[in-house]
């Protein structure tokens, strides 16, 4: 075909159809034989046809658009958040929608925008907090919504993610395994915490609870992202508790220092001290050496969001909370 574009009545042609054929099969809101949907589809592609999209949302009143909501804020590790972003966006592609992304901080107004603005179907939210003020107008939103974390008070809403907690409690579990009777967790940057994050929250809850449950001592501190805060911290540690022989890390930005600033400090990993992180694969193998980890599944994470959320604008019923079990993945560092 030319420049172009091809219109609906040259599909039902090229097909042998009727016009209206060709939009029952697009809109699926009348059964089609099976014969005449595939002569359809297959001149679709022959000829390049593609809806236009304006007139396929008011014929459905819908925009075919999810809006991911991810205010980049201080303390966040963009790279990791934007594993989510791209299994969002891929998701929902496979759904036949597109993703807009709200980056800004702007709290309810944002979500209130684009919900008044009939711009999206449905809402996907991260960095979500345990005192989250989204949380009350998103169960007033005709637009469904997921969640990708948990708030304090998680009833009415959709939430998905990693089970946090359980992921603390699973390396402390591995070290005590093997022994360690006295370690600590580095965690997310101060102002994470001091925001209330429910992720790092529910870490650091995590790994207090198991190290009792093990009896052994441990210390939960934050740990903020520069090489020299890192050092600083590391090396405040291991004057404080020269017994310390083994680290937890939830800080995907803080990793590689922390590996560095034990060399520096004349410990070796895992000889002198053991090291497990909370962190996506491809991080935990490229560390030198490779370290133990609990794997962020981000992919998966972002997948289930989006089948969620679709679910719902389908109007079938979803689970309230979907929390994925933590795989512990054993590497060279312990």
């Amino acid at each position: 075909m030319s420049g172009r574009a091809v219109t609906i009545s040259e599909v039902a042609k090229h097909a042998g159809v009727a016009v209206s054929t060709v939009s029952y099969v697009l809109s699926g809101k009348r059964t089609i034989s099976a014969d005449t949907r595939r002569r359809v589809l297959d001149s679709i592609n022959a000829l390049g046809y593609h809806p236009n999209a304006g007139a396929r949302a008011l014929a459905s009143r819908r925009s075919n658009v999810i809006a991911l909501v991810l205010p980049l804020r201080a303390g966040m590790h963009v790279p990791v958040l934007m594993r989510f972003a791209s299994a969002v966006v891929t998701a929902a592609r496979r759904f036949d929608h597109d993703v807009l992304l709200l980056t800004a901080d702007e709290g309810t107004a944002g979500i209130r925008r684009v919900a008044a603005s009939a711009l999206v179907d449905a809402l996907v939210l991260m960095d979500v907090e345990l005192d989250d003020r989204r949380v009350p107008l998103l169960r007033e939103l005709a637009e469904p919504s997921v969640l990708i974390g948990f708030p304090a008070e998680p009833a009415g809403l959709t939430c998905v993610d990693l089970d946090f907690a359980a992921a603390g409690a699973r390396c402390v579990e591995h070290l005590a395994e093997r022994g360690h009777d006295e370690i600590a967790l580095l965690g997310a940057p101060s102002v994470v915490y001091e925001r209330g994050t429910g992720f790092a929250r529910r870490t650091r809850e995590g790994f207090v609870e198991a190290v009792d449950a093990h009896g052994i001592k441990g210390v939960a501190l934050a740990c903020e992202e520069t090489f020299d805060e890192v050092y600083e911290t590391v090396r405040d540690l291991l004057l404080d508790q020269p017994g310390l022989s083994g680290l937890v890390v939830h800080n995907e930005a803080a990793v590689g220092h922390v590996l560095a600033a034990l060399r520096q400090l004349d410990r070796r990993v895992p000889h002198d001290v053991a090291v497990v992180a909370i962190c996506p694969d491809d991080v935990a193998e490229r560390a030198s050496p490779p370290l133990t980890s609990v794997l962020i599944p981000a992919e998966e994470v972002g997948r289930e969001a989006v089948r969620l959320v679709m679910d719902k604008l389908e109007g079938r019923a979803v689970p309230e909370s979907t929390l994925l079990t933590p795989q512990l993945a054993v590497r060279a560092s312990t």
